[in-house]
């Protein structure tokens, strides 16, 4: 079973920028979507941002034009980079990972926008 470690979390001012990193303890070579979510207490998890295998990128309207998803197959590793961030940005930062044949989430990264 793959496990995903996330890091890059902490506090920030508004306008920052933070990168967040998800490592996982296989390889991502094959995977098929890489996406990351964010909960705030007592919300549903919400896409943030989903890439498939196709080359697709979805990114929700909130984050358009100041997050961004890649990866590092060589570390096997899926970062979000995050600028300009907003007070309403604050939440639990979660990745998650598909291949063919099973998927993965992270145990989740606190980001808290605040001056």
């Amino acid at each position: 079973q793959v496990r995903l470690v996330e890091s890059g979390g902490g506090l920030v001012q508004p306008g920052g920028s933070l990168r967040l990193a998800c490592a996982a303890s296989g390889s991502i070579f094959s995977i098929n979507a890489m996406s990351w979510y964010r909960q705030t207490p007592g919300k549903q998890r919400e896409l943030v941002v989903i890439t498939t295998s196709g080359g697709t990128t979805h990114y929700a309207d909130s984050v358009k034009g100041r997050f961004t998803i890649s990866r590092d197959n060589a570390k096997n590793t899926v970062y979000l980079e995050m600028n300009s961030l907003k007070a309403e940005d604050t939440a639990v930062y979660y990745c998650h990972l598909g291949w063919p044949s099973t998927s993965a989430w992270g145990q989740g990264t606190q980001v808290t926008v605040s001056s």
